[in-house]
């Protein structure tokens, strides 16, 4: 018991990667704010650009 309490307790205390979760909160509000701003005529283009690159993840 005394194992899964220290190891509990680390994971807690565990700061590493934290600026990495950061940084990708604030690109996908970034992104959700520009998203809001764009005309509607630009987001099919943009969707298309991102269906693109999704299938190109998916086919390596």
């Amino acid at each position: 018991m005394a194992k899964l309490y220290y190891t509990a307790h680390r994971l807690w205390n565990d700061v590493r990667g934290q600026d990495l979760i950061e940084y990708a909160l604030l690109a996908a509000s970034f992104a959700v704010v520009v998203a809001g701003f764009l005309p509607p005529t630009v987001m099919p283009a943009v969707s298309t650009i991102f269906s693109k690159v999704i299938s190109g993840f998916n086919a390596s």
